[in-house]
């Protein structure tokens, strides 16, 4: 109900920004006029921004340390987890590759030619060289990267320490329990954050039609239709590969998870849908101690609607700005998202942050992210419903291979609970 509510208040302020933003643009012919008013109207998502970048690095860090370290928790977490991995990490793949020849086939922000402020150059080419990917990848300390926010040294940093907790075993008990205290406050600090996406919807809409006028509103309209194109073809190319691996049966499979996939659409949220897919792929069925252990890890590591959207995200960016991307930097930035986006929990707009990293990592004006956060929410609707179809296709190919679609006296005990008699 609470993101129902917050989603009802950003579509709200977003037609709020695009008539206030209509209006300073028909009664303010002058352009300089027209950008004094948006500069001033910009404060509220400029403050938003700011604070995005504020929780990157320890977002990142605790839920990355805690996903890892969860591991050692599971039983033949090696063989298990080493398969789970093996599928999140080809989807991960496909996602990313898929949003990436998409976005730039369609190139859906040619034509806006955003100007960023303060920026004089697009890319600063010694930064994709062979020294400076070198010095950006490894940290030469643990704390410049937290306060710099260097996000690729951020998550070298985090598997070196997830890695060695999850060795230690219990003696690390303590501090996983620590830092996974200091996710569950992060994200609760995100939360928060978040109750302002409203105001800065408001305001980025509100500035963008004041000095671009309603003509970018095709833009956006052009945009949302592409990427709603890429998840269907994901959709597809994941159920065809669930097929080529489980056979008939995975149309079942997504018949069953229909339910939680349209509460991760109206929700906008994955995590949303986490409990009734556990019941529904132990009517499948799956052994419950592999869904119960993959689903998680799924949710951490296996994001394949918020990697698609990434890669989409990103490339807009850049055009949007006239910033030409060679095919090194954009493949650069594919390996890049596919580090960053694992560890952000599944919450409404988690996102924004990788995204808010990226674009800081490769030297993109970040006051991009103002111009896509007003259709955010619509996007989010889309990408949730995408883990979903993602996960539930994992944990089901995941059992295939351990030789677990079969019911065991957990599964048999949920489908007795639902069916309305005991196992």
């Amino acid at each position: 109900m609470k993101s129902s509510r917050m989603t009802t208040y950003i579509l709200v302020a977003m037609v709020l920004g695009v008539v206030v933003g209509g209006l300073i643009h028909s009664y303010f012919v002058d352009a300089a006029t027209q950008k004094m008013l948006a500069s001033y109207i910009s404060f509220g998502s400029m403050i938003f921004l700011r604070l995005i970048k504020m929780i990157i690095a320890p977002l990142v860090f605790s839920t990355l340390v805690v996903g890892i370290g969860r591991m050692s928790d599971a039983g033949a977490v090696g063989r298990v987890g080493g398969k789970a991995m093996l599928w999140f990490v080809s989807a991960s793949l496909v996602s990313l590759t898929l949003g990436l020849i998409l976005v730039n086939i369609f190139e859906p922000g040619a034509g806006v030619h955003k100007v960023a402020s303060g920026l004089a150059t697009g890319i600063d080419a010694h930064a994709m060289s062979l020294d400076g990917f070198v010095k950006h990848v490894f940290p030469d300390s643990a704390l410049r990267p937290m306060v710099e926010n260097e996000i690729l040294q951020i998550v070298v940093f985090s598997i070196f320490f997830g890695v060695a907790c999850a060795s230690m075993g219990s003696k690390a008990k303590l501090v996983l329990e620590g830092i996974e205290g200091i996710s569950h406050i992060i994200l609760l600090v995100t939360g928060y954050v978040m109750k302002l996406a409203p105001l800065a919807v408001f305001c980025a809409m509100a500035a963008t039609i004041a000095t671009n006028g309603l003509g970018i509103l095709l833009n956006y309209a052009k945009f949302m239709g592409e990427f709603y194109f890429g998840l269907v073809c994901l959709w597809l190319v994941l159920i065809l590969v669930g097929f080529l691996i489980l056979g008939p049966s995975v149309s079942r499979l997504i018949r069953l998870v229909q339910e939680p996939f349209l509460l991760a659409f109206s929700t906008a949220s994955s995590e949303a849908a986490y409990p009734k897919m556990l019941e529904q792929l132990a009517k499948f069925p799956i052994s419950k101690k592999i869904s119960s252990f993959v689903l998680p890890l799924g949710y951490s590591f296996n994001l394949d609607g918020t990697m698609m959207y990434c890669t989409f995200a990103s490339v807009f960016i850049a055009q949007a700005y006239d910033i030409p991307l060679g095919w090194g930097t954009q493949i650069a930035m594919l390996l890049t998202l596919m580090l960053t986006s694992k560890g952000v929990a599944g919450v409404p707009r988690a996102s924004l942050v990788v995204i808010a990293a990226t674009l800081s990592q490769f030297s993109l004006p970040e006051e991009g992210l103002l111009l896509i956060l007003g259709i955010d929410t619509f996007l989010d609707m889309g990408r949730s419903a995408t883990n979903v179809i993602g996960n539930s296709l994992a944990t089901a190919v995941v059992a295939k291979w351990e030789g677990q679609l079969v019911p065991d006296a957990d599964t048999a005990e949920v489908i007795g609970e639902l069916e309305g008699h005991p196992a």
